[in-house]
């Protein structure tokens, strides 16, 4: 059994600087103030339209990530149905008693369990006699998706995630927050954080759970292309 980390991958131009520039164009449609729009765009005009819940004009762009997380969150996360798409490791199809996958399962270590050391010796059971028990079953004939039924919340699954700007606000907002659940704020905020870096005029204004121990937060990779990975 392999125990992992969560991991965020972020293709090298998922943020363009571009967007801004996109968004005020469609944007001063509304207002027809085409006119006063500057070859490098305004920042603030977009930041106050947003600001006054002029939501809907940011819904033109999307960014696409990768999380790499527990399937237990990831059901959270699916839950953001308007204007998002996903394509999730399938357990249905992939059966992990196959050479690809190292002939074991793998799982999100839950890192609120490191310092109960009874809680975790008995995590870290549960999810052994769990890939005894699925590996068992491949081997008896039993198909991966139903197999399946035995896997734990803390299998590691891969999912790309694409919202548009407005849903990705409304993620945040939700899921930064403290009444989160953990291992959500785990890769949350430090995705946030990395938005705020690269669009502050359409997430700077957005609270998250400062609270939240920064070295528990997931590693954020940038990648040239997912496909890389």
């Amino acid at each position: 059994m392999i125990i992992i980390k969560p991991q965020i991958y972020v293709p090298q131009d998922a943020l363009s600087d571009r967007i801004s520039t996109r968004l005020e164009r469609y944007a001063r449609v509304c207002y027809k103030s085409e006119d006063k729009m500057s070859s490098g765009g305004n920042p603030d005009f977009l930041k106050s339209k947003v600001r006054m819940g002029h939501e809907s004009i940011i819904e033109h762009e999307k960014a696409t990530v990768m999380l790499i997380i527990d399937r237990g969150v990831s059901h959270e996360l699916v839950r953001h149905r308007v204007g998002a798409a996903y394509s999730q490791e399938s357990t249905r199809y992939c059966s992990y008693n196959q050479d690809k996958f190292g002939n074991e399962i793998t799982v999100i270590e839950p890192y609120f369990l490191h310092d109960k050391p009874e809680a975790y010796a008995l995590w870290l059971q549960s999810c052994q006699v769990i890939e005894k028990n699925y590996m068992q079953m491949l081997a008896q004939g039993c198909s991966a998706q139903e197999a399946r039924s035995v896997l734990p919340n803390s299998l590691k699954t891969e999912i790309v995630v694409t919202f548009n700007m407005r849903e990705w606000r409304h993620f945040f907002r939700l899921r930064c927050d403290q009444a989160a659940h953990p291992q959500m704020r785990q890769v949350a905020i430090p995705l946030l954080l990395f938005f705020k870096e690269k669009l502050p005029e359409l997430f700077e204004d957005i609270e998250f759970d400062r609270s939240f121990p920064a070295r528990h937060y997931a590693e954020l990779i940038i990648t040239d292309d997912l496909f890389t990975i």
